[in-house]
């Protein structure tokens, strides 16, 4: 079966790195399903969970909070602005990131900044409620 290489970063760490079956993106038009063979593509992503399925099934979540993710048809590269590992999520956590997103929408000085951290802070208050934080 096809695989993806998958590498997702942070300016701090490398926080997953390997192969995967598929990975889901938070795009900034919506989320995405990546597979092998996928066109390629350089996507802006918004803040949200990057979801890894392996060869065995098994999932991983990790948390971004923005970045870009590069798509060739047989790896995905993510390079994210902010981001947690799956050991790191918690309820805690999404919290700050909510945090930093308010303080975000709070200085920005246009409407679409504005607009991009509501959107931040949105989606994560579905990922709490999807995690049942």
């Amino acid at each position: 079966m096809a695989v993806l290489k998958l590498e997702l970063l942070s300016p701090e760490r490398v926080i997953l790195l390997g192969e995967a079956e598929a990975v889901m993106l938070p795009g900034v038009d919506g989320d995405m399903t990546i597979l092998p063979g996928h066109a390629p593509l350089v996507a802006q992503l918004q803040a949200g969970l990057v979801v890894v399925t392996d060869a065995q099934g098994h999932g991983q979540r990790a948390f971004v909070g923005g970045g870009l993710a590069e798509i060739t048809g047989a790896s995905v590269t993510v390079l994210a602005n902010r981001a947690l590992p799956p050991e790191e999520l918690s309820r805690e956590r999404l919290e700050e990131e909510i945090l930093h997103f308010e303080t975000l929408r709070d200085a920005a000085q246009t409407d679409s900044a504005r607009r991009e951290a509501d959107l931040s802070i949105s989606r994560l208050r579905q990922v709490q409620a999807a995690l049942k934080f």
